[in-house]
């Protein structure tokens, strides 16, 4: 009896000391957001040496770093739908293989034209990857925990966008910028074998999965019914309009930030990394301090509206602040303080804003979040060519940041339109009339 009660409590210890199965699956999702958001903006860390080796114009190496985003932005409108039908395992294992393939070949590209073309094969790796996260995280996380899911994973994914400056920088210092893709590429490699490894498409196919964690689940698979496309397209058009505008922002972050510090401060590229670094860190508190914020004032209030709306607005006015003295100012000090400030309190927008489809459509969360999410490609369209643009024609770092400012107040504006606490029903759920 006492060798059975031995057992039981080391049984329970070992529970105890390695992760649920659920967090396991969301600390993979967390390394892939933070391998994917690596391969994407490390072009920018690179863009100085890529452009001068294949002698690119700002408004061209804008267009190459646009073209990821034209795959990614059409994906969201059928990818989600898509991982709805599939299963989240099978798509981000297909994903993972096209960014691991497009990242590797980056670094083969001879001129501008295979260069876009890598762009728009890593495009569609990733766009079909964070619709299919959010799919899983509906499957295996409790409603409860939708906001810290997405704060933590996002919260990788801008640790990514802080390390890969350095990280860049001292994988240069023994390889060549198209070594570096190389490195990358395999690194990828990791969080798609754990995932092959971990993930199933219904928890409870999974062995480890406990009685405890499958009754803490609301969804069990996905909806196989008739979806009413528009109808749910209508519900999330507010969602897609304010993450366009955030979206705006965070490009701008993404795709110039070392440049920025390179030449209009006529840094070196060491030291353009450490400064971006420290604006990017800002993402990852926000993040992070987004998504906990969110679930506890949902815990407190029990409102979606104050959890989500009122804190994304709270993001975009916070933003807005900060980089108004970005344009009014040239003190090196000064401009990194506020950029940084400035990333914090827009990255406060990306966990609420991410579980507003979740709460909206569960059973539809990868469709719901792809919609909500071509805001943001195509916002990563439009930002980094108009950004370009205004350097080439302007040659004044500054006026391009404008933009930011205008769409922040917008997307504070139409926030108002969103409304989480009503959630989506499908046609055959629908009462009608006898």
């Amino acid at each position: 009896m006492t060798a059975a009660r031995h057992g039981l409590a080391t049984a329970r210890t070992a529970r105890r000391l390695w992760p649920s199965v659920p967090n396991q699956v969301l600390g993979v999702l967390c390394l892939m957001y933070l391998a994917l958001y690596v391969d994407r903006v490390n072009i920018a860390t690179l863009a100085p040496k890529i452009s001068a080796d294949l002698h690119l114009s700002n408004t061209q190496f804008g267009l190459a770093v646009s073209a990821f985003a034209y795959p990614y932005a059409l994906i969201q409108l059928f990818g989600g739908w898509i991982s709805d039908r599939l299963g989240a395992r099978r798509m981000l294992l297909i994903s993972g293989a096209i960014v691991v393939i497009a990242t590797v070949l980056t670094g083969l590209v001879g001129g501008l034209a295979s260069l876009v073309a890598v762009r728009v094969a890593l495009g569609v790796g990733e766009g079909f990857a964070f619709p299919t996260a959010t799919r899983a995280m509906a499957t295996w996380m409790a409603q409860s925990r939708w906001g810290y899911a997405q704060g933590v994973t996002h919260a990788a994914s801008r640790i990514a966008n802080a390390i890969t400056p350095p990280l860049i920088v001292a994988i240069l210092a023994y390889s060549s910028w198209r070594g570096t893709f190389v490195v990358l590429g395999l690194f990828s490699l990791v969080w798609v074998l754990l995932w092959l490894w971990v993930a199933r498409d219904d928890p409870r196919q999974h062995p480890g999965m406990t009685s405890a964690d499958l009754a803490a689940l609301p969804v069990a698979g996905s909806d196989q019914s008739p979806l009413a496309w528009w109808r749910l397209a209508k519900r999330i058009a507010p969602v897609t309009a304010v993450d366009f505008c955030y979206g705006w922002t965070l490009w701008v972050f993404l795709t110039w930030l070392p440049s920025f510090f390179l030449k209009s401060f006529h840094l070196d590229l060491a030291h353009s990394a450490f400064f971006s670094s420290g604006v990017l860190l800002g993402g990852v508190a926000g993040d992070a301090a987004g998504g906990m914020l969110s679930d506890r004032i949902l815990k407190a209030t029990g409102s979606l509206q104050a959890a989500r709306r009122n804190l994304i607005i709270v993001g975009m006015l916070g933003a807005f602040v900060f980089l108004l003295p970005v344009v009014l100012t040239h003190d090196l000090k000064t401009v990194a303080v506020c950029l940084s400030l400035a990333c914090f309190f827009s990255e406060l927008v990306v966990a609420p804003i991410w579980a507003v489809p979740m709460d909206i459509a569960p059973r539809y969360a990868g469709t719901a979040s792809g919609m909500m999410n071509f805001g943001f490609g195509l916002a990563g369209i439009l930002s980094p060519l108009v950004f370009g643009g205004l350097l080439d024609l302007t040659g004044d770092w500054s006026a391009p940041f404008c933009g930011s400012i205008a769409l922040l107040l917008v997307g504070s504006a139409l926030s108002f339109l969103m409304r989480p606490d009503r959630p989506f029903e499908p046609e055959a759920s629908i009462a009608r009339p006898g």
